[in-house]
This record gives C-alpha cells, sequence and structure tokens, in this order.
C-alpha cells in the first residue's frame, strides 16, 4: 500500500497536537518531520509541504499566509485550520454537510479551510435555515455558544489548570462582547447572512466540549412554520451524513455542553415551541470543531471513508 505524505506546519500546537496523534497511528499515512532546529525555518517549511501530498496549517493567520505565498500554486493539497482563508472564495470550505456544493467543492480542491469551532455549530444550525428559506438573509440572529476552555489552546489550559487561578475561573465567563470575534465574518460569509450576527461566547470550567444555541421567533420566520415542520427540515437535510446527527423531537431537561465530549460527531437537538424555537448543536471543540473536521476533510481529498479514525456517535 502507498502511503499518503503528510506534513503538519504547527504540529506542537493544540489542534497540531491531535492531529499528529491521530494520524501516526494511522497505517496508511506517512509523517514527514523536520528536526527541531529547522521547525521554524520557512524554507524548510516549504520543502517540507512541496514534498508532502497533504499538508496541514496549524499556525497563527499571518503565518498561515506567509507559508501559503511562500509555497505557491504547488499540487499538495493544503488544510488550513486558521482563519486566514475561511472567507476566500478561492478556497473550499471544510464542511461537507452543509450542502453537497459544500461538499462538491471539498472533494475539487486542492486548498481547504477547515471551519472555526463555534462557527462549526453555528452553520451547522443557521445555513439550513437560510437555504431551506426558513429565515430570511437578513433575520437579526443572536446566538450563544458555551465552550470548554481547551478552546483557548494551551495558554488557556495552563491558566485553567493552575491551582492558584483567580476565583472567576470557577464560574462561566463570557467573552468576545465587543462583538468583533474572529469568527463572524466566517458565520456571515458562509450562511449568506447580510450582516453578522449578536454573537455571546461563553467559557466553562470544563476542558472540551461545545453547545452552541440559536433562537427563533415563530413570527419572525419566512413562512410559517410549526415546530415539527422546522424538524423534519433538518432531518432531512442531514438524514445521510455520518458525522451530523439531528436528534428527535421531544429532547427534555439539561443540555451538557460536555455531552459530546472525545467525539468527533455532532448531535443538533430542537425543542421549544410554534412561537419560540430552540436549535442547538452539540459537539466536542477538539473534534468536529478543530481537528476531528480537519482529518474528516483529510479523509475525503484522499480517497478514504470520512470517518476513519474518528469517534463517532
Amino acid at each position: 500500500m502507498q502511503k499518503i505524505k503528510v506534513f503538519i506546519d504547527g504540529s506542537v500546537g493544540t489542534t497540531g497536537l491531535r492531529i499528529h496523534e491521530r494520524l501516526s497511528a494511522r497505517q496508511d499515512v506517512e509523517l514527514i518531520t523536520l528536526p527541531e532546529e529547522v521547525r521554524k525555518d520557512l524554507d524548510s517549511r516549504v520543502e517540507a509541504i512541496k514534498a508532502s501530498d497533504v499538508a496541514f496549517l496549524c499556525l497563527p493567520d499571518a503565518a498561515s499566509k506567509e507559508i501559503c505565498e511562500a509555497i505557491g500554486d504547488c499540487d499538495t493539497k493544503i488544510l488550513d485550520t486558521s482563519t486566514a482563508h475561511r472567507t476566500n472564495p478561492a478556497w473550499a470550505y471544510g464542511f461537507p454537510e452543509l450542502s453537497e456544493e459544500f461538499r462538491s467543492k471539498l472533494l475539487a480542491s486542492k486548498r481547504i479551510a477547515v471551519p472555526g469551532c463555534h462557527a462549526s455549530g453555528f452553520c451547522s444550525i443557521v445555513a439550513p435555515l437560510v437555504a431551506h428559506g426558513i429565515i430570511a438573509p437578513d433575520y437579526p440572529i443572536a446566538a450563544t455558544s458555551v465552550t470548554g476552555y481547551s478552546g483557548g489552546g494551551k495558554k488557556m489550559i495552563a491558566e485553567y489548570s493552575d491551582e492558584n487561578r483567580p476565583d472567576e475561573f470557577n464560574a462561566p465567563r463570557q467573552y468576545g462582547i465587543t462583538q468583533t470575534h474572529k469568527h463572524l465574518p466566517e458565520m456571515k460569509a458562509i450562511c449568506g447572512l447580510e450582516s453578522e450576527p449578536c454573537f455571546s461566547p461563553i467559557v466553562g470550567d470544563f476542558y472540551s466540549g461545545m453547545t452552541v444555541t440559536v433562537p427563533l421567533f415563530g413570527k419572525m420566520l419566512k413562512k410559517a412554520m410549526t415546530l415539527e415542520e422546522i424538524h423534519k427540515v433538518f432531518d432531512e437535510h442531514y438524514k445521510s451524513q455520518k458525522l451530523v446527527k439531528v436528534l428527535p423531537l421531544g429532547f427534555e431537561g439539561m443540555i451538557g455542553s460536555n455531552r459530546m465530549s472525545g467525539k468527533d460527531s455532532m448531535e443538533i437537538i430542537i425543542s421549544g415551541n410554534n412561537d419560540r424555537i430552540l436549535i442547538a448543536s452539540c459537539f466536542d471543540n477538539l473534534g468536529k470543531g478543530a481537528s476531528g473536521a480537519a482529518v474528516q476533510c483529510f479523509n475525503l481529498i484522499t480517497g478514504t471513508d470520512e470517518t476513519t479514525g474518528l469517534e463517532i456517535v
């Protein structure tokens, strides 16, 4: 069996480490690594990317743009986990479940932008709402997202692991209050909205997991629909997907934002009533929200079953 040559640029970060961990256990993958002394050297990294079949970029935005400019239009397939190219129409957006168009573009592309974690949950809800004409593109959307602290990377993980951390870390903390969160542009662009949503992300004292919730008012929908009709639209939209599952109507009780921790799939919960609808997307910010999504895209573009190496509910 001919192995797929893979290079992970930025393999020491949270996402890069998890991708490395996943792929290093696979028999169909050969990982290209650089000696520590040249790990940050641009020329060495360019050479490693060009020698690969697929390269993952797990870098800050500026560094991602720099390396992409340096490699030019090489044949290596690039999977970028940063924010740098998510709204670039020349790049495919790595969320194949959103539509057949998204899946087809991903399969045909050499440049794929892996979605952001908050944006994954938001788009899983709002993109079908717009695409199926349930809400208009100018609907005034508000969304809340509760996430584990691992989404903040090594620095935040260290802060939450510190036994001398401030008391505020013991309670959920809201952030992004200036409405300039870096995922907002992709939320707007991918869902075809006329404006960015009012977004309230919250970090909690748990390691991983995420719940993104979008509320809707029945009287503001583009067309009159019952809760059951909305559920049917979502059920049909995602019925053939392996990584996104719409739960049956009737879910009651509390939704723990860590319910999908350690999993790479996503659950969508629709609840409320005909007047006030709540749609929640539950997943792991490190799974379907990061490395799991990246590996899913890798599987698709290399002709492998998309669930290979993933933990699916």
